[in-house]
């Protein structure tokens, strides 16, 4: 297998010399690949239909949100606000480890962690001047 590796490996790289690739369609321009290889082709077709209908698994939509709440929290300077935010990072990436079917954090805490966070949050608010 490794000769025949070696062989493509050569061939690619003179055609590449003689600059066969060059006027390909695309070139230059970035790949676009399906991220479902992976998937089981069932599932995938099931995907495809419930994507062109307009919706998404639900992993998506919460790493959407994850991504939302982690730039909302750049921009925010309050503290009592940043630990709100956390509060609800921690609790979107623990759903989002029961999706996947696991956590390399254990729930119990992960939980006290949210449950700490969100004290601190409401502590915070309290001293706030009103």
């Amino acid at each position: 297998m490794k000769l025949l590796d070696a062989l493509v490996e050569q061939r690619i790289s003179a055609a590449a010399a003689r600059g066969e690739f060059d006027d390909l369609p695309g070139a230059g321009a970035p790949l676009q690949f399906d991220d479902d290889a992976l998937v089981p082709e069932e599932v995938r077709v099931a995907n495809r239909i419930l994507k062109n209908a307009g919706f998404v698994p639900p992993a998506v939509e919460q790493l959407r949100a994850l991504r939302d709440l982690q730039e909302e929290f750049d921009k925010v300077t309050d503290p009592a606000a940043r630990c709100r935010l956390q509060a609800k990072m921690l609790a979107l990436d623990m759903a989002l480890e029961s999706l996947r079917g696991g956590s390399t954090v254990p729930h119990e805490y992960r939980r006290r962690i949210a449950e700490r966070l969100s004290e601190r949050a409401q502590n915070r608010a309290a001293e706030q001047p009103k």
